[in-house]
């Protein structure tokens, strides 16, 4: 099929959707992606609560849905176009954990057919892509949670606390730490392996051929992701919006160096393996470079906040404060020495904790579906936390700054 019939396919039908949930029913969800995210990670949250059933789930590789069938257990179907299970009535909501270039596409077309969503992280790859997700929720009025799931874990809660309670002071720098990035190895192309459509793997995106290198390392290639930028730095830039209570702001602008660095002959489709890009925000200055000095006592990526009082770096293992100790600090601060004293929280395994702060992210998904109110990261939240990202990756891409137009909704090289 053409891209231009993908698009057009995926505004199928609209299913009526079944009454108004009551708190004791039990919600069908269908899943749509059934890769590494959902089979290895969030199956697992799901399968915690007692008042939901997977009912269905799909994806283009078959293995994967094989796999999948084999975790959920109990009688589950299975598809290979997810049309299918947007056209059931007898599901509630769906589960988006594709690449992101599909996430725009389905989300919109679930909106459509009455469902409501968790659709996971980044919101989109591109920007106008994510506005569609935001206009379509309210078309619809869907209850959509995005998969930004550090805002249900303790910890994280604790911090945002301390930090709008003023034990910084006003806080004046965002620093994002996070180090990773990969150029994928060049590779002739080849046939897809047996069991993968890789038309329909494509979808919206622009045609290519196969490489198992494209398949795998998708992330890497402005098509379908945003390398690191868009992959964990959403999640950081979201506890940002959120501890300094910009979850409905946009930055002013956006600028950023990048660089190829591991490959001798790089791949210009492919989000460079190098980056520091910096945003001006009304009241704060926020930057993000995916490196970072090792610190075998405390791991040191995550999100710093920086204020006249102390700092602040908080990440999945736990969080770290440190007292101001700049000479000739004002006077009239009345800096509070014993909230910083013993204000090292490490988590003993943070990767559990991960796996409980899902559970809570799911739970509360669900929860809003019978109550209809709005979830903690719902997709206006998840926007605004993409969005930096998304003009990040433009003036990574074209070299140029980019200030948020919030007028027209668009970006605009300055």
């Amino acid at each position: 099929m053409e891209r231009r019939q993908f698009l057009q396919a995926s505004a199928a039908a609209a299913a009526v959707p079944r009454t108004v949930l009551g708190a004791n029913d039990r919600i069908q969800v269908g899943i749509i992606g059934t890769g590494s995210r959902f089979n290895t990670y969030l199956h697992l949250a799901f399968l915690k609560q007692t008042d939901c059933t997977i009912v269905a789930g799909c994806d283009v590789a078959r293995n994967r849905l094989d796999e999948f069938a084999t975790k959920v257990g109990g009688k589950v179907d299975t598809y290979a176009d997810y049309r299918r299970v947007l056209e059931r009535k007898d599901i509630d909501a769906v589960v988006i954990a594709t690449p992101d270039h599909w996430h725009s596409p389905m989300t919109v077309a679930a909106c459509e057919a009455g469902k409501d969503v968790y659709v996971e992280k980044p919101v989109s790859n591109t920007i106008p892509a994510a506005l569609k997700m935001v206009e379509a929720t309210h078309r619809y009025k869907r209850v959509v949670q995005v998969g930004l799931q550090q805002r249900s874990w303790p910890h994280f809660q604790e911090c945002a606390k301390m930090v709008q309670d003023g034990l910084l002071g006003t806080v004046t720098h965002a620093v994002v730490q996070h180090r990773g990035g990969n150029e994928v190895k060049p590779e002739p192309p080849q046939q897809p392996p047996p069991g993968l459509d890789w038309e329909m793997w494509q979808g919206p995106a622009p045609r290519r051929p196969y490489t198992p290198g494209r398949h795998r390392g998708w992330h890497a290639y402005y098509d379908y992701s945003g390398g690191y930028l868009t992959n964990w730095g959403v999640h950081h830039i979201d506890v940002v919006h959120w501890f300094l209570n910009a979850d409905a702001k946009a930055p002013l602008l956006a600028s950023a160096s990048a660089q190829y660095v591991q490959l001798a002959s790089p791949d210009p489709e492919q989000v460079p393996s190098a980056f520091s890009v910096s945003w001006k925000y009304d009241k704060f200055v926020m930057s993000f470079t995916n490196a970072e000095m090792p610190n075998p006592e405390f791991d040191s990526w995550g999100a710093y906040f920086h204020g006249p009082r102390g700092s602040l770096l908080v990440n999945r293992p736990g969080y770290q404060l440190q007292p101001s100790s700049r000479p000739g600090r004002p006077q009239g601060e009345n800096r509070d020495e014993a909230a910083f004293n013993a204000k090292t929280f490490a988590l003993k395994n943070w990767p559990a904790g991960e796996r409980e702060a899902e559970i809570v992210h799911v739970r509360n998904w669900l929860d809003c579906i019978k109550s209809r109110q709005k979830p903690v990261c719902d997709m206006d939240t998840g926007f605004h936390s993409t969005l930096p990202t998304l003009l990040g990756l433009l003036a990574v891409r074209h070299e140029r700054t980019y200030a948020w137009d919030t007028e027209t909704k668009t970006a605009k090289a300055v």
